[in-house]
This record gives structure tokens, sequence and C-alpha cells, in this order.
């Protein structure tokens, strides 16, 4: 009994160590993208002196890093002298998302979204593992909601995983994860996004003091 439990505790260690040997790779592989995060947040910055707004949507684990992001966004990230930026996640109104769906559809509430508040010089930044499948239909509400966008004149950022999807072909800055496990992307991808907070950070420090 005593060597069946050892042998169960050395399995269960093993599978616990590769985990985080592997997520701790997809995090590693991401900063190979280091340009198009510092393209990314430059990009917000800019919009945001503009006026401009971010909005995010994200399908499941990624509507809750929407969530999060949005958060960083409008309060603080590190530096809580900076300013707010003005930010919006896009599944934040239940009564929006039931109303909606039950009427017209899930598949195209980001679209509608977008249409309600989106202007010329927004950002929409997309979070999916998968980046949208035309064949399964996975997440292609948002690749809808990207398509829209593009006819209203915003950007489209995204970040994802896997092969890249269909935002891969048509977002205007775009990332994906070197992972095709649903969890180390989404390890990743909230890395990004809190690599971008720091960037905005950055950027905001001299130039709300005026350097």
């Amino acid at each position: 009994m005593i060597d069946t439990e050892k042998k169960e505790a050395a399995g269960l260690d093993g599978v616990l160590d590769g985990y985080f040997d592997e997520s701790a790779r997809a995090i590693e592989a991401a900063k190979g993208n280091l340009d198009t995060v510092k393209q990314m947040v430059k990009g917000i910055f800019e919009s945001q002196k503009e006026g401009g707004r971010l909005l995010i949507g994200g399908n499941g684990g990624s509507c809750a890093d929407a969530e999060h992001f949005a958060g960083e966004m409008v309060c603080t990230f590190n530096d809580r002298g900076r300013r707010s930026f003005s930010a919006l996640s896009l599944t934040g109104n239940p009564s929006a998302i039931t109303a909606w769906a039950n009427d017209f559809g899930f598949e195209t509430y980001f679209t509608r979204q977008v249409e309600a508040h989106g202007t010329p010089g927004d950002i929409l930044f997309l979070i999916t593992t998968g980046g949208g499948d035309r064949e399964s239909g996975a997440s292609m509400n948002l690749v809808m909601a990207a398509e829209k966008a593009h006819e209203i004149g915003m950007k489209v950022y995204s970040i994802a995983g896997k092969t890249g999807g269909e935002l891969s072909k048509i977002s205007d800055e775009f990332i994906k994860v070197q992972s095709f496990t649903t969890s180390h992307i989404q390890e990743a991808h909230i890395a990004i996004i809190h690599a971008i907070c720091t960037g905005l950070d950055e950027l905001d420090r001299p130039d709300r003091e005026g350097k």
C-alpha cells in the first residue's frame, strides 16, 4: 500500500512539474513577439490620447481575460498614479448578451456591440485561443466583429494560439502563442496583457509629468 501511494505521488509530481514547465515555455516563447507587443502598446496609447476607446472581447476563459484587461485599463496597473484609460469589455452587460442572443443569435452579438460602441480611431482587442475557424464556427463571432470594426474605421488587435485561425489573416496587429493547449495559451495571454499594461504605465509617466 505504501509503495502504491509513493508511485501515485511520484506520478502526480511529474504531471504537475510538467505542467509548470509547459506553461513557462509558452510564456517564454511569447517574448518572441516583443515588437508586436510594443506596437500594440504604442497604438493603444496614441488612440487613448486622441480620445479613442479600447473595446475588448473574448469567449469563455477569454471573456474573463477581457474583463480583467478592461479593469486594468480603467483603474491602474503597477503605477497607481497612471491616468485612467477608456476600455470596455463587450461581455460586461448580461442583459444585452441574453437579449441579443435570444432574439438574433450569439454569433452576431460582438458585431452588434462594435456597432454600438465603436468609432473611427478606436481599437478592438480580441482574445481567443483558436483565432476563429470557419469550418467549426468556433469564435467566428469575433471574426465577424473584427470585420465590422474595419468597416467602421477601427484597428483590430488580436491574441490567439493554436493555428492562429482567421484572425491571423485580418488583424492589424496579431500575436499567436506557440501552444495547442488551451490553458497554456490563456496563461501566455495574461502575460501579454500584463506586458501591455506595463508598457502603458511606462508611456504615461513622462507624458503625465510633461517630460
